[in-house]
């Protein structure tokens, strides 16, 4: 489908365009009494509209097109699903048309307000990466805020719908489900894809066998990781844990992925890989079932201090393999924690809350979102520049959700803000 032809639905769903002296091109006067429900599936354009054709009203169906010329360019002219089409609305009248039996549908012409047009070019073919960056700040903020929780859900059910996808590969097992994320988002984004395969290539039960004993889990994920490879440490700790990884490595007939696949580029020294995999090996030894010991912690507090998890006394003096450096424990920072809580225990509590039937744990999942401090990163920085007020994380899941899946892909159209900035 073309802009043009977006735009086009656009304007008839929200009825933009001046409906005084409509009428079909036979002469027919028209009154829109509902403009049907868009559909953006196969079939006609919108579904159970009501319209007023001269002294009769109909109720049917609507295809729109930019030229009638497409009507038959579309096959509808030999598509019995279109015999249902009471009205055929075009900007371009170029002959009339047909449906399946042979019957002339009634056509109307559809003129585009030119400020609508012009508006809508803007926002469509802006090169801001935020299209409608100068028109925020004169959008009233309840609109505003009624969006972002509408894009906030979105967002979530995009999460729990990709959980449910993983319960049937790990035959509902929680709580592989909840490993395989909980190692991936471990990752941080730079390393994410890479932590996600280390999951999967070391199955949880593994780590479940030795999680008496965090040296063997430290053994396990550093060496599925292909981190025990450097024949140029030679410090006791890296030999013992090699040596410790080929006994489970032959006992689990375990193959490691490439070291090479974890990135160091542009992170901080807390964030190097090899600290990570320290941190998630202090966590999987003590949380024992995994999801359950989510399930238990209630609140914030609980959660934050089952994930304040100190590592191996080695990782006090050392970010990679035999360099060492100034001790410092290595805890899992606030803001790292936040982005464990918001992209995998909340995602985690809502879906087990909706697949049991028990509301308490969506409930308790909305609850630990909204009182989480707003993410910061740059999408969030350039919609806060441009006069967004943010509460909490589930207003900055919101405005991700809001950039990646409507500003990135121009899809202003289908946004409520792009709708009250056509509009005006």
């Amino acid at each position: 489908m073309t802009n043009n032809e977006h735009l086009l639905h656009y304007v008839w769903k929200y009825r933009l365009f001046s409906q005084t002296d409509l009428q079909t091109t036979d002469g027919q006067k028209i009154e829109i009494i509902d403009p049907g429900m868009h559909n953006t599936d196969a079939g006609a354009d919108f579904f159970n509209a009501k319209i007023k054709m001269g002294d009769r009203v109909w109720a049917g169906d609507v295809e729109i097109h930019s030229s009638s010329n497409d009507w038959i360019k579309h096959g509808h002219h030999a598509d019995e699903s279109y015999n249902s089409v009471i009205l055929h609305v075009t900007e371009q009248v170029r002959g009339t048309v047909k449906n399946q039996k042979g019957v002339e549908v009634p056509q109307m012409q559809l003129v585009v307000p030119d400020n609508v047009r012009k508006n809508a070019a803007y926002l469509l073919n802006s090169r801001s990466n935020l299209p409608c960056k100068y028109h925020l700040p004169v959008v009233e903020k309840e609109i505003i805020r009624s969006w972002l929780t509408v894009v906030g859900i979105e967002r979530l059910e995009r999460k729990i719908n990709d959980i449910f996808m993983h319960m049937v590969r790990f035959n509902n097992s929680w709580d592989h489900v909840l490993y395989v994320l909980l190692v991936r988002n471990f990752g941080f984004g730079l390393n994410s894809d890479g932590f996600e395969r280390l999951a999967l290539s070391l199955p949880l039960h593994c780590i479940q066998r030795n999680n008496d004993s965090l040296f063997q889990v430290e053994a396990l994920l550093f060496g599925q990781a292909g981190m025990l490879c450097d024949n140029a440490v030679s410090d006791d700790y890296f030999l013992q844990l090699k040596k410790e990884y080929e006994f489970l490595k032959h006992k689990y007939q375990l193959k490691p992925i490439d070291g090479f696949l974890f990135k160091k580029l542009r992170a901080r020294p807390r964030a190097f890989p090899q600290v990570r995999i320290a941190q998630l090996a202090a966590l999987l030894k003590k949380s024992g079932r995994l999801f359950s010991s989510i399930l238990e912690k209630e609140d914030y507090k609980q959660l934050r201090l089952h994930f304040q998890v100190e590592t191996s006394s080695y990782w006090h003096t050392h970010y990679s393999f035999g360099k060492e450096s100034v001790k410092s424990c290595k805890y899992l920072g606030e803001s790292s924690f936040n982005v464990i809580l918001i992209n995998t225990v909340v995602p985690m509590l809502f879906a087990y809350g909706r697949k049991t039937g028990q509301d308490k744990y969506c409930d308790r999942a909305m609850h630990i979102l909204e009182s989480v401090k707003p993410e910061r990163n740059a999408i969030v920085a350039e919609f806060t520049a441009s006069g967004i007020s943010l509460f909490n994380a589930f207003d900055s899941q919101a405005l991700i959700q809001l950039r990646r899946e409507y500003c990135d892909k121009r899809k202003c159209l289908y946004c409520k803000i792009g709708y009250h900035i056509l509009a005006r």
